[in-house]
């Protein structure tokens, strides 16, 4: 009861905000209907009209492929970045000659928006899978890497001077000491990597798709269809939000000796 009971104040004032934030939406909108005449009404349909446009997609079946055929994407090049960023990071973060080599290059292109890659990217690999799969790597690759380099860089000297002296092996130290506390970071870049894996997803769908939910919101403009468009720009929020609770999920729990420290 009690390990439930804890989340009880975050959960309300999730739903308290959410209820804010649906209430602000509907007085504006029936505002502007019936009352202030601010612009065109179809412009902002209500919360309910947004959620009927989910209903009618959800029955036609347009709605689970759509957001089968993202997550698919976003799966694939999340795990690729994943594997890339952390191994690369860990790996430059623990031996200086690589990271003089590699670091350089990187801060080099990091600045570069990703979004600057999407014509190459169908350029190289087509307008198929693989050009969204890329781009996906692509961009999420350097917040996993950046993050996790600077998690093995500045770990605690004073960890690493007590584990030394207690005679731990090279690896020993980087399996009990370092990695736990590179782990934070690690975490974070992985939460930051997906955010931006679902941000480019659905630009490199508004360029060359069939399927997918920027499809699904590129179509919508294509026809006027505001309702639509808002409903899947909902859809990923809502998963967004609930993969980012996940992966806090996992934080929480495989950094649990973080929290007893701090108790």
């Amino acid at each position: 009861m009690s390990g439930w009971k804890k989340h009880l104040p975050g959960l309300a004032g999730a739903l308290f905000s959410i209820a804010i934030f649906l209430g602000f939406w509907l007085f504006i909108s029936y505002g502007n209907r019936f009352w202030f005449k601010w612009f065109n009404p179809i412009l902002l349909p209500t919360p309910m009209e947004v959620l009927q446009a989910g209903v009618n997609s959800y029955r036609s079946g347009d709605l689970q492929r759509d957001i089968w055929a993202s997550l698919s994407r976003v799966f694939q090049g999340f795990a690729l970045a994943s594997v890339a960023g952390v191994f690369l990071g860990v790996a430059v973060g623990t031996w200086k000659p690589l990271e003089r080599l590699v670091e350089p290059m990187v801060e080099m292109l990091r600045p570069i928006p990703p979004l600057a890659f999407l014509p190459m990217m169908v350029l190289w690999f087509g307008i198929g899978e693989l050009s969204k799969i890329a781009f996906i790597t692509y961009a999420a690759f350097f917040p996993i890497f950046t993050t996790t380099l600077e998690g093995i860089k500045y770990v605690d000297p004073l960890l690493i001077r007590a584990a030394s002296s207690l005679g731990a092996s090279r690896m020993d130290m980087f399996r009990h000491v370092v990695l736990p506390a590179a782990l934070p970071a690690i975490i974070t870049g992985l939460r930051l990597g997906f955010g931006l894996s679902f941000f480019v997803i659905v630009a490199a769908e508004f360029i060359a798709a069939d399927s997918g939910l920027g499809y699904l919101i590129n179509d919508a403009r294509t026809f006027f269809l505001v309702s639509q468009m808002l409903m899947g720009a909902a859809v990923i929020g809502i998963i967004g939000f609930f993969v980012n609770v996940g992966l806090r999920a996992l934080e929480g729990r495989l950094l649990r000796w973080r929290v007893s420290v701090r108790a």
